[in-house]
């Protein structure tokens, strides 16, 4: 059976976090990039697993520093002139909730425009529900809760587009480790090793569990080695701070006015517990094994 795979989204499908060895042409940088090394990631670890059972066809138009909007003009337009297409994970909108110009709207209506015409070429779609980011990045209650707020909108979107389109969807917040330092690479930002290799494995389970054969799930042992206290302070010093610098002229005062209009946390504050959203149908399913 032939698969043809296409990958949309930021940096995390671009694999950041996640360095190998000549194994990738991609540019590294951020994420404790060392030179020599191309990025992997989740979407390259889920192609190769999914080709222990098919004949796979993998493209990955993600780009890092993609929002919402990038994705609807430029990723789409690619991925939709590759012909027919099996499967397409669509994970965008974080770089979207760090941004002074944040509009649910829009990124509803690229989404939607996205979702469509990727599901009209016959792909089962594959997307996330985001976890508190606020929370991992460990920053004060009254920069989260706007933050949160906004990943929940965008958090919407993606519960429509489910009930819309279908297709296979994590809710990161059902994964504990998610909160574990050792997910995470050295910016916090993107997932490490063990969290692309995670997110990789989960998607191949939930395939698997709706009827695709998968040989060989990938695998959870990591390779790497963790970014150690050591690593955090200077990556801290070195690119942290700098980059929260880059970032506070656009969303610090934003996030400054609006702690300043809640008096109460809002109740969508901490992530919502999962209902089981994780669904496939029948005939999506039949599909794939046609």
């Amino acid at each position: 059976m032939s698969l043809h795979y296409v990958a949309l989204g930021d940096s995390t499908t671009v694999g950041v976090g996640d360095p190998m060895n000549g194994s990738s042409t991609t540019d590294l940088s951020g994420a404790g990039a060392r030179p020599g090394e191309g990025w992997r990631g989740w979407a390259s670890l889920l192609a190769d697993s999914l080709a222990s059972s098919h004949r796979v066809t993998f493209s990955n138009f993600a780009t890092s520093g993609a929002t919402v909007h990038l994705v609807a003009t430029e990723q789409l337009p690619e991925a939709v002139t590759t012909g027919p297409i099996d499967i397409a994970s669509l994970i965008v909108g974080v770089n979207d909730t760090l941004r002074s110009n944040f509009d649910s709207g829009r990124i509803r209506a690229c989404l939607d425009q996205c979702a469509e015409q990727l599901t009209a070429r016959g792909a089962l779609l594959l997307t996330v529900r985001f976890h508190d980011h606020g929370q991992v990045f460990g920053l004060p209650a009254w920069l989260r809760r706007p933050l949160w707020q906004r990943i929940e909108q965008v958090n919407q979107v993606y519960d429509d587009l489910h009930a819309k389109f279908g297709g296979i969807r994590l809710d990161l917040a059902d994964y504990p480790e998610v909160y574990r330092r050792d997910f995470w690479s050295i910016d916090r930002l993107h997932p490490g090793e063990r969290g692309h290799r995670r997110l990789a494995r989960a998607f191949a389970d939930e395939l698997a569990q709706r009827g695709l054969p998968i040989d060989v799930r990938p695998d959870l042992d990591c390779v790497g080695v963790a970014p150690s206290r050591w690593a955090d302070t200077l990556w801290l010093v070195k690119e942290g701070v700098p980059w929260l610098g880059r970032r506070a002229n656009d969303l610090l005062p934003w996030a400054a006015r609006m702690a300043v209009t809640q008096v109460r946390p809002s109740s969508g504050l901490r992530p919502p517990v999962s209902s089981g959203a994780l669904r496939t149908s029948n005939a999506e399913v039949q599909r794939l094994e046609a």
